[in-house]
């Protein structure tokens, strides 16, 4: 099976790592479209103790817009989501789907390339995480 997401694993607070992601996702032209806090849902449904678990709807509009405007119903697979939850004490790991990983379901040429542009920015921004 292809991997569905890459990841990185900083060193920090959950909270100023949350703060690097927005950062980083923003200098590389995504905004946040939803924001989950898990840890919160699974306490108020289940009564459930979760490590802090933050899953971020990252879009970039341009790219959005262009994908969508192609192949309307790949909307069920936007947003790109990424993923900051705490491991341990000091330890944080970022997750980001791989946008070339599930578009390419589609299976259509101009949405894979697209797909493939949009995973090049979420590594620079996965990069720009590790540099902070």
């Amino acid at each position: 099976m292809a991997a569905y997401h890459f990841t990185i694993t900083v060193r920090g607070s959950f909270e100023k790592v949350v703060d690097k992601t927005k950062q980083a996702l923003a200098d590389h032209a995504f905004g946040i479209v939803s924001e989950i806090d898990m840890s919160a849902v699974l306490a108020e449904k289940l009564g459930v103790d979760q490590d802090p678990y933050l899953i971020l709807g990252a879009c970039n509009p341009g790219f959005a817009h262009e994908v969508v405007a192609h192949e309307p119903s790949v909307g069920v697979l936007l947003p790109c989501n990424v993923v900051v939850r705490a491991i341990d004490d000091g330890r944080v790991t970022v997750d980001f789907m791989d946008p070339a990983v599930m578009i390419g379901l589609v299976g259509e040429q101009k949405i894979v390339a697209l797909a493939d542009e949009v995973r090049t920015r979420l590594e620079m921004t996965r990069d720009a995480i590790a540099a902070a």
